[in-house]
C-alpha cells in the first residue's frame, strides 16, 4: 500500500514538473494589428519583424500580424491594447492627439520639405523623447515607420487653394488636419480608413489626402480622376505598445524583440522610399488618374493658405518643438 502511495506521489510530482516545464516553454505571443495592406511599407515592416522574431526566437516569442483592420481598426486598437487584446499596433501619428498634443507636430502642413528632413527630426534627441511622451498614459512608442508625403486627390482638378473650396475631404481624426482643410474653405470629414474607397466611389466625399503607396494599394486612383502632387504633409506611423506589457517582458526578451523591430522598421522605411516612386508610376501607367504638378507659384499659394495652422496649434504643440522640426529641413 505504502509503495502504491509512493508511486502515485511520484507520478503526480513528475506530472507537475512537466506542466511547469510546459508553462515555462510556452512562447510569448505578440499580436501586431494594423489597418493597411501587406504590400505597403507598414505591412512589409510588420511582416519582416514577424519573420525575424520567428528566425531568432521561435521557441520563445511568436508574432502574429493582422493587416487590413482584420483585428482592430486604428480607432479601437489602443483601447484593445489597454485590455491586453493586442500587444503592438502602428496607428498613424495623427491618432494620438488624445494622449499627447506633442505628436500633432507631424500633422502640420508643409512642415517637412522631404522625407529626409522628417527622418532627421525623428532620429534626433527630441524625436526620441516623443516616443516616451505617452508613458504616463500607459503607451510606449517603439519607432517610426515611414509611409511618405501626402498628395490630394479629388473629383475635380486642384491647382490652387480656391479649387478646394466647398469640397468634402476625408481626413484622419486629427484637429490639425481638420483646421488644414478649413483653412482652404473645404469641409473635413473624419472617417475610418477602411471606408475611404466606398466613400469616394459613391461620391459621398469629393476627395482625400494620402501617400502614393496608400492611394495605389487601396485603389483610390481608380475612383479619383485627379491627384495633385502637393507633398503637403506627412503620413508616418508610430509603433506603439502598452507600458504594462513592454515593461513586463524579461530584459533579454525585450532587447531581442526591440532589435528585431528596429530592423523591421528600417526595412519598411527602405520599402517606403522605393514604393513612393514605383506606386506613383503605376498610377500614371494605369491612365485612371491625371497627376497635376504644381508650379512653384501655385505651391506657394497652398503654403500661404495652410501656414496659419501652425500658429493656431503653436500653444498646444509647443513653439520649440515646431521650430526643432522645421530646423530639420536645413
Amino acid at each position: 500500500m505504502l509503495r502504491k502511495v509512493t508511486q502515485i506521489l511520484a507520478i503526480t510530482a513528475v506530472s507537475s514538473m512537466l506542466a511547469i516545464g510546459t508553462a515555462v516553454a510556452a512562447p510569448i505571443t505578440i499580436k501586431f494589428a494594423h489597418v493597411v495592406a501587406e504590400n505597403t511599407p507598414k505591412g512589409q515592416a510588420a511582416n519582416k519583424f514577424r519573420d525575424l522574431v520567428a528566425e531568432r526566437m521561435g521557441d520563445k516569442v511568436v508574432v502574429e500580424v493582422f493587416p487590413n483592420s482584420q483585428l482592430f481598426g486604428d480607432d479601437t486598437v489602443l483601447e484593445a491594447m489597454a485590455l491586453g487584446d493586442v500587444q503592438l499596433a502602428a496607428p498613424s501619428l495623427s491618432k494620438f492627439d488624445r494622449y499627447t498634443k506633442s505628436l500633432q507636430v507631424f500633422d502640420l502642413p508643409f512642415l517637412f520639405s522631404d522625407m529626409a528632413a522628417a527622418e532627421r527630426f525623428q532620429q534626433s534627441d527630441i524625436g526620441n523623447e516623443l516616443l516616451m511622451s505617452m508613458e504616463s498614459k500607459g503607451l510606449i512608442g517603439l519607432g517610426y515607420i515611414h509611409n511618405g508625403l501626402k498628395q490630394i486627390s479629388a473629383h475635380k482638378p486642384l491647382r490652387v487653394p480656391e479649387d478646394a473650396r466647398g469640397l468634402k475631404f476625408r481626413i484622419q481624426a486629427s484637429n490639425v488636419l481638420a483646421a488644414q482643410f478649413e483653412a482652404l474653405g473645404a469641409m473635413p470629414l473624419k472617417k475610418p480608413f477602411s471606408e475611404v474607397f466606398t466613400l469616394l466611389q459613391t461620391k459621398a466625399i469629393d476627395g482625400q489626402e494620402n501617400t502614393w503607396s496608400n492611394i495605389y494599394s487601396q485603389k483610390f486612383f481608380e475612383v479619383q480622376p485627379y491627384i495633385t502632387e502637393s507633398n503637403h504633409g506627412l503620413i508616418d506611423y508610430l509603433v506603439v505598445t502598452s507600458a504594462e506589457f513592454w515593461n513586463g517582458l524579461p530584459d533579454d526578451i525585450r532587447a531581442e524583440v526591440k532589435k528585431a523591430l528596429d530592423e523591421g522598421i528600417a526595412f519598411g522605411n527602405e520599402v517606403a522610399a522605393q514604393k513612393a516612386l514605383d506606386d506613383k508610376q503605376k498610377i500614371i501607367d494605369s491612365g485612371r488618374s491625371e497627376i497635376i504638378y504644381l508650379t512653384p507659384e501655385e505651391r506657394a499659394l497652398w503654403v500661404e493658405a495652410m501656414k496659419p495652422v501652425w500658429q493656431k496649434f503653436e500653444e498646444e504643440i509647443g513653439k520649440e518643438l515646431i521650430d526643432a522640426a522645421y530646423a530639420s529641413n536645413e
